[in-house]
């Protein structure tokens, strides 16, 4: 599976300048094209990434289904999260993308609410439907974000995710609008699966938690840990573990940034009886170690 792992990536496969911002970025679509790459037979972004498009022709395959454009037009995808163009049937038409990187969320409290829009994920796979005056409202948004991103300073982040907040609970108020419960058993499955995960991560206890493995997941759904590993790869990409692991290295990000916690009790918090090893796959999977990203966040 490619992986396109930075806004500046992105750009560059949109034949597009550097972005303004490393981190963030709006995108006019009627700017840019998309170069001829293997990369969109099958990718992974490493950001959000929110469009408002108009005059769409063709689909984008999202995990196994169909993002549909037909009844509307503003779409949200996750990172990580498994995506196919085909060029050969594809016009994007007009509008705008913004795409904005997790790590331009840590140390806001926006890290930790974002997963409560639910339209980020693979459960939703039909763009909203929105009135010319609502397209407008968001529009003013973007054009904000990308105005600010013109001069980077002590301000920059916190203004640009007072208005990526406030573009999210406008789609909270379309999206609710729009969409009815989804019976499809699969789709039902995976949003169960991420709610389970999420809701394992967020919660609290005075006890020591116990590390969330494959096999606990699969008893919560009822379901075997190699049918529901077999889904999940189906329509994301990412096995159960591979799964599990994000979410917990978010939530270690989260919590360096955050808070004062140690290291130690940031990995007790998480599962782990022994912090050497939250450490080694914190290292793994960010090429930081847990005090080296959190002095990497004070330094910058």
């Amino acid at each position: 599976m490619n992986a396109i792992r930075s806004v500046s990536e992105f750009h560059r496969l949109l034949s597009l300048p550097e972005p303004r911002h490393p981190l963030v970025s709006v995108i006019n679509l009627s700017e840019s094209f998309f170069l001829e790459d293997d990369v969109w037979k099958g990718f992974v972004n490493s950001f959000y990434c929110i469009a408002l498009k108009r005059e769409v022709k063709g689909k984008i395959r999202y995990g196994q289904q169909h993002y549909d454009y037909n009844k509307g037009v503003l779409s949200f995808t996750a990172p990580n999260q498994v995506q196919h163009l085909d060029l050969n049937n594809m016009e994007c038409g007009s509008g705008y993308l913004l795409i904005f990187h997790p790590d331009f969320l840590l140390a806001h409290p926006l890290a930790s609410n974002i997963n409560r829009y639910s339209f980020f994920s693979y459960a939703v796979n039909e763009a909203l439907h929105l009135s010319a005056e609502e397209e407008d409202d968001l529009i003013t948004i973007l054009n904000k974000i990308d105005k600010e991103c013109l001069h980077i300073d002590k301000y920059t982040q916190e203004i640009i995710l007072s208005q990526i907040e406030l573009l999210l609970n406008y789609s909270n108020r379309f999206y609710e609008r729009q969409f009815i419960t989804r019976k499809n058993h699969n789709h039902q499955l995976l949003a169960r699966f991420e709610h389970l995960v999420d809701e394992y991560f967020d919660s609290s206890t005075t006890t020591q938690p116990e590390l969330l493995t494959v096999q606990r997941v699969a008893e919560l759904m009822n379901l075997s840990p190699n049918y529901l590993s077999d889904l999940l790869r189906m329509r994301t990409g990412q096995n159960t573990q591979q799964h599990i692991h994000q979410k917990l290295i978010e939530k270690a990000k989260e919590k360096l940034s955050t808070t004062n916690l140690s290291v130690s009790e940031i990995a007790y918090t998480l599962g782990f009886e022994h912090a050497q090893s939250f450490s080694t796959l914190f290292k793994k999977k960010t090429s930081l170690s847990p005090l080296e990203f959190r002095r990497h966040l004070t330094d910058n």
